[in-house]
């Protein structure tokens, strides 16, 4: 599933290869990926406009566009989201690729039906801007609520960090999934960030000590741009570890499993308290 860092990833694509390019045609047809919106709508807003930058907060993408038919003025916002495994396409118009998001593995012989594009922006030179969806669970919308989310896990100040992760009962792990509280870590980072910072994830997050709860900002930051850095938060040291029988690559200890926050997670019982 696309964490902040995959997302980044197809955010920078979008802003490489798609900005500055006068929008003649939306393949908008897809009513579960463009809900509520209906067929038409999306390309009505958005036709003979220009994506001047695209945002990030999170897993949340959204692009500011142009006045009509002006590089000027202000246009709807467009919502982007990747839902489990949503790949973020710029497709030039002698049909070369850049594309980021979900991470497929470096599978060389995939297989890419035309069914599973499921918005297509064409800009009036030929190139196109196309969400790849197989499982069909991203989301493409005008004006999204940008009020829901937390602030970005990359960019969180030190004292808001404290405030919003170090208060409350529930299990630290859950408080870090939470979007409304940190937008943009899933489960591979936070169990990650959690073993690099020795931390239990079961632990109710108000016990946390201020220089735990600065430590695991540190930690949280420095994964980030790691994964950014290296594809994605399947670069992760302990991912490979996460598994039965599989041992702690610091101690040796063999690695616990559980559910918290609802999602299956792998901690080291001997060093992580």
């Amino acid at each position: 599933m696309p964490e902040l860092p995959e997302v980044e990833s197809a955010r920078q694509v979008i802003e490489r290869g798609a900005l500055d390019r006068r929008i003649v045609e939306v393949d908008d047809h897809d009513t579960y990926e463009c809900r509520p919106h209906a067929p038409g709508e999306i390309a009505e807003a958005l036709l003979d406009r220009r994506i001047r930058a695209v945002h990030r907060r999170g897993k949340l993408m959204w692009c500011e566009t142009t006045g009509r038919g002006s590089r000027q003025g202000d246009g709807p916002l467009l919502g982007l989201h990747l839902g489990m495994s949503g790949r973020i396409l710029v497709v030039e118009p002698d049909a070369t690729e850049v594309e980021g998001g979900d991470y497929e593995g470096g599978s060389g012989g995939r297989t890419r039906k035309e069914e599973w594009y499921r918005f297509t922006l064409t800009f009036a030179d030929g190139g196109r801007l196309r969400l790849f969806d197989k499982r069909r669970l991203g989301r493409v919308r005008l004006d999204p609520d940008l009020d829901a989310l937390g602030p970005d896990a990359g960019e969180i100040g030190r004292e808001e960090f404290r405030e919003r992760v170090g208060r409350g009962t529930a299990p630290l792990k859950a408080r870090l999934l939470d979007q409304s509280v940190l937008a943009g870590v899933g489960n591979l980072l936070a169990d990650e960030v959690l073993w690099q910072s020795r931390l239990d994830p079961r632990r109710a997050s108000g016990g946390l000590s201020t220089e735990e709860l600065d430590e695991l900002r540190r930690q949280l930051r420095g994964g980030i741009r790691r994964a950014i850095r290296l594809g994605g938060v399947h670069t992760g040291e302990l991912v490979a570890h996460r598994g039965a029988g599989r041992h702690c690559p610091r101690c040796g200890a063999e690695m616990t499993r559980a559910t918290v926050g609802s999602r299956t997670t792998w901690w080291c019982p001997v060093e992580q308290h």
